[in-house]
C-alpha cells in the first residue's frame, strides 16, 4: 500500500491507489442508447502518462491552476510552484477569495500542462491532495528562497513578482521576507491522472 503523497522508487509524486500507470492507448467501445435503441462506438482513450514522465513534467513547468471548493463554485487560480522531488510547494499572497476558500476547506485538485502552440504536442496531469500552511520558519524560508531560485535560473520576467503581491520594480530577494506570502504544501495526494497525447 502506497502512502497519499509520499514516493517510492526513484521518487517523484505518488499516490495511493495510483492509477496514472495503468497505459490506456487503446480503442475502447462504449455503448450508447438512443431512442431508437443501442448502438456501439469506438472511442480512442488518451494515453496515461507513466510515473517518470508525469515527474518530469513536474519538474520543469512553473505555474499551475489550483481549484478550490467555492461557495457554489469551484474557484481557479494559477499558481507558481516549487517541487522539491516530493512535494509541491506554492506561494500565495495573505489576501483574496483562495486564502477565504483556504481556511473554509484546503482540499484542492492541482492541474499541471505543457503543449506546443499548435497543440501537436501536450501533456497533463492533475492531483486532488489537501494544501497545508508550512509552520516551520525555517522551511518556510527555504521554499521563498527556492522561488527566488527558480525566477532567476529560469530567467522570468520580474513582473511574476505582482502576482505574489511586490512590485516589479523589487528585487526578487523581496520574498524571502515573507511578510506578503503564506507557504503552502500540497499533502494527502489521493489521485493522480496524467495523460499524454502519445
Amino acid at each position: 500500500m502506497l502512502i497519499p503523497g509520499h514516493f517510492t522508487g526513484s521518487g517523484g509524486l505518488q499516490a495511493e491507489g495510483d492509477r496514472a500507470h495503468s497505459n490506456c492507448n487503446f480503442p475502447v467501445k462504449i455503448f450508447i442508447f438512443s431512442g431508437r435503441g443501442y448502438y456501439t462506438m469506438d472511442i480512442l482513450k488518451i494515453p496515461r502518462m507513466q510515473k517518470q514522465e508525469y515527474d518530469k513534467l513536474i519538474r520543469e513547468s512553473t505555474v499551475c491552476r489550483i481549484a478550490f471548493r467555492g461557495d457554489d463554485f469551484p474557484y481557479i487560480a494559477p499558481f507558481m510552484y516549487v517541487f522539491d522531488g516530493k512535494f509541491m510547494y506554492f506561494l500565495s499572497t495573505r489576501y483574496g477569495r483562495k486564502i477565504d476558500y483556504f481556511r473554509k476547506n484546503p482540499a484542492v485538485s492541482v492541474e499541471v500542462d505543457s503543449f506546443t502552440p499548435d497543440m501537436s504536442c501536450y501533456t497533463f496531469m492533475s492531483l486532488q491532495g489537501i494544501l497545508e500552511e508550512v509552520p516551520d520558519a525555517t522551511m518556510a524560508a527555504k521554499i521563498r528562497q527556492d522561488f527566488v531560485d527558480m525566477i532567476r535560473e529560469r530567467n522570468l520576467s520580474l513582473n511574476v513578482l505582482a502576482a505574489l503581491g511586490y512590485s516589479p520594480d523589487d528585487p526578487p530577494d523581496s520574498i524571502t521576507r515573507g511578510e506578503r506570502t503564506v507557504v503552502w504544501k500540497l499533502t494527502g495526494v489521493r489521485d493522480i491522472v496524467a495523460l499524454k497525447n502519445g
